[in-house]
């Protein structure tokens, strides 16, 4: 093999050298450019991405209002606790039509059909309208039970203010209907259907689970009475 001649031996000894010498010079500036960098950001830091932390749904419900006590003796029932509370709550019985017209007219009586986490279906033997106070009870219902299930479900209101003619048709009607007064006729009933969620008809357990859990804690913030009607398949519910 030929050896390089002495003169190219040399050239590359001197570019390897001043190399050299170039990084040797080069690496103090670099420290100090990497130094003083460091230095800016740990005085200037970057400020912290923040995250929040989705919080729990709180529900505004009514305070309870002053209750009045349920007096010992003349209950001799737990329907007559729908009746007492209906006589004590609000302005009393809706004697016909007429009575129930003036009562809208009055603003003592509001409209319900649907809301958040409620609808309420057809009608025909009563009227979509409740005191403002129980609209705002089935309202707590209605976003309570989407917070347990989801966003879009709803369940199924089957019947609201009744007056006492209406009462009376429905008797004829259906042999399971209350003789006699309804605690429907003093605007502070409704029943819902325990068979009907998401405007399906059909036994739907974990639904009925979860709804019957929220009326037992409605119940025990004294804030309505209910009882489950089997025969109508349905939780009857009145606001106290």
């Amino acid at each position: 093999m030929k050896k390089p001649p002495f003169l190219q031996l040399a050239f590359f000894f001197i570019l390897f050298s001043a190399g050299a010498l170039a990084t040797q010079a080069y690496m103090p500036d670099l420290k100090k450019q990497i130094t003083d960098t460091y230095a800016t950001l740990k005085s200037n830091p970057e400020p912290a991405i923040h995250v929040e932390t989705p919080q729990p749904i709180k529900l505004e419900l009514p305070a309870p209002r002053i209750i009045l006590p349920i007096p010992e003796g003349i209950i001799t029932k737990e329907y007559d606790k729908h009746l007492y509370a209906g006589e004590n709550n609000g302005f009393g019985l809706i004697e016909d039509e007429s009575h129930f017209k003036k009562l809208i007219e009055e603003q003592k009586l509001e409209l319900v059909n649907h809301g958040a986490g409620y609808e309420v279906m057809a009608l025909t033997h009563s009227h979509p309208y409740i005191t403002p106070y129980s609209k705002i009870v089935l309202e707590g219902l209605g976003q309570a039970f989407q917070t347990q299930t989801d966003k879009d479900s709803f369940f199924t209101i089957t019947s609201v203010t009744r007056t006492p003619e209406q009462q009376t048709s429905l008797k004829r009607r259906n042999r399971n209907a209350t003789s006699g007064i309804s605690s429907h006729s003093y605007g502070v009933s409704f029943d819902i259907s325990y068979i009907r969620f998401n405007g399906k008809k059909g036994s739907n357990r974990a639904a009925q689970k979860k709804l019957e859990m929220i009326l037992n804690e409605f119940q025990e913030s004294d804030k309505i009475f209910f009882i489950k009607e089997r025969k109508q398949s349905c939780y009857h519910i009145t606001v106290r």
